[in-house]
């Protein structure tokens, strides 16, 4: 039986304790690069291991991954924008193979990350995953609890120019998207992700999976899994 792959080591990127990253390492060279970024509502109480099956299932179809990780709220240091601030950093570092795009993949507030860095120049295609997209709308259905104020400093009203630009906005530079979302996820309104395809620029293709709750989008053996796997071939040409 052909061993899973698995990180191969641990890099920092910075002087803070949550500034690092995992790297997982194809066996041959790397065909294209992955930043990936768990989600969690931006909180310290989850980390990057959230994603280390579909880091290992991308390893093993010959993609170079970093799992992201980066300062959160409550006690590590992160909120708004020092924990973009984090991911970009992060990611302007990778070693990208030559020739090769890099994907950032994100999922529930890795999703909202992953769009803004797409927002940001910072990779050349988006997977966004349950994302997070309007963390002002998030605070007025009560939705996430006490995290877009805890990760904005304050309320949308008080603090307006920060939501706007802790917004994924819906018009993007060049560059494709791939938004996936189950519509029985309970802890992300699908109706966020149908909203935000609506209005993007360029367009947007969008993945809604029946049955499918906030965490099957993160299950390689959902049969979810390999049409997304398939849209980053398609795109990599």
């Amino acid at each position: 039986m052909t061993a899973q792959p698995s990180a191969s080591r641990t890099i920092s990127y910075g002087e803070h304790a949550s500034q690092f990253v995992h790297e997982w390492l194809p066996a041959g060279p790397p065909r294209a690069a992955v930043a990936m970024l768990h989600g969690g509502w931006w909180r310290a109480e989850y980390d990057l291991h959230l994603m280390d099956a579909i880091c290992a299932d991308l390893a093993g179809r010959g993609l170079l991954v970093w799992n992201i990780e980066y300062r959160r709220i409550e006690g590590d240091g992160g909120g708004w924008p020092t924990t973009l601030d984090d991911v970009l950093s992060c990611v302007s570092t990778m070693p990208v193979p030559a020739g090769a795009p890099t994907t950032a993949i994100g999922h529930s507030a890795g999703g909202h990350l992953a769009l803004l860095a797409g927002a940001h120049g910072a990779v050349d295609d988006v997977v966004a995953l349950a994302p997070i997209t309007d963390p002002a709308r998030c605070f007025r259905e009560g939705i996430g609890g006490t995290a877009p104020v805890l990760f904005t400093g304050g309320e949308p009203d008080d603090r307006p120019e920060t939501y706007r630009a802790a917004t994924p906005p819906a018009k993007q530079p060049a560059g494709h998207r791939l938004v996936v979302h189950g519509d029985a996820d309970c802890s992300v309104p699908v109706v966020h992700s149908r909203d935000y395809v609506a209005a993007a620029e360029p367009p947007a293709e969008y993945l809604e999976v029946s049955g499918a709750d906030h965490f099957a989008v993160i299950d390689p053996a959902h049969p979810l899994w390999q049409r997304v796997v398939s849209w980053m071939d398609r795109e990599r040409g």
